[in-house]
């Protein structure tokens, strides 16, 4: 079988895991920023309870298998009554897991803000929250972006590990076919290649045109 006939007879089920794959990114990405930011804030805060809750959520997800996660979520929450579709323990587990590195990115962009710019803004009497969401952030976006970029790729690649709780992604599909035609090569060979599209030709781009919009905003383009 040539690699068009292969392409004809399993396309439709390669399209519909490529599908998956970029919904369950999307919503991942969604959870993983929001995360990252209440996170990352929160080991800055001024109150100890708040950071000790922050760096708990960091340390376990960063220093604890993501494969070991979704199992958790998805076979062990049922035990204590928690109850996930698999979909939805999918993104949870990936969002969560990523979110945790993403608020170390976030906190060390805010930190790398220079000094004088938290000064300036004390000065002129702006509300910390004020300080914070019109001086601060906007600065430490730049700073955070390209490294955010690196991030999602991972997050993108991470999904990949769904296929272990029957989520129907991209990999799902590819073992699925690779099981009825053992044609590994073509099979997986496919979906490498829909990976690499997704990561070089969606994600960075999209980066890219972050970065640069927001260097625009801040004047420093």
């Amino acid at each position: 079988m040539s690699y068009f006939e292969f392409l004809v007879a399993h396309g439709e089920l390669l399209l519909s895991g490529t599908l998956v794959t970029a919904m369950l990114a999307a919503v991942s990405i969604a959870l993983a920023i929001v995360l990252a930011l209440a996170a990352g804030l929160m080991r800055l805060a001024p109150v100890g309870l708040v950071r000790w809750v922050a760096t708990v959520y960091i340390e376990f997800f960063r220093g604890t298998s993501l494969l070991v996660q979704l199992y958790w979520i998805f076979f062990v929450l049922p035990l204590f009554g928690f109850t996930l579709d698999k979909f939805t323990a999918g993104f949870i587990g990936v969002g969560m897991n990523l979110g945790a590195y993403g608020a170390e990115l976030v906190r060390g962009a805010i930190l790398s803000v220079p000094r004088g710019q938290w000064e300036a803004a004390l000065a002129i009497n702006m509300s910390p929250l004020n300080r914070m969401r019109r001086v601060i952030l906007p600065q430490a976006l730049v700073i955070m972006l390209p490294p955010w970029g690196n991030l999602l790729i991972e997050l993108l690649k991470a999904t990949a590990l769904v296929s272990l709780i029957s989520v129907a992604d991209l990999t799902f599909q590819a073992k699925q076919i690779n099981a009825t035609t053992f044609m590994s090569a073509k099979a997986f060979g496919t979906a490498l290649i829909i990976y690499y599209v997704m990561a070089r030709f969606i994600i960075t781009p999209l980066m890219r045109w972050l970065e640069r919009s927001m260097a625009r905003k801040l004047g420093t383009a």
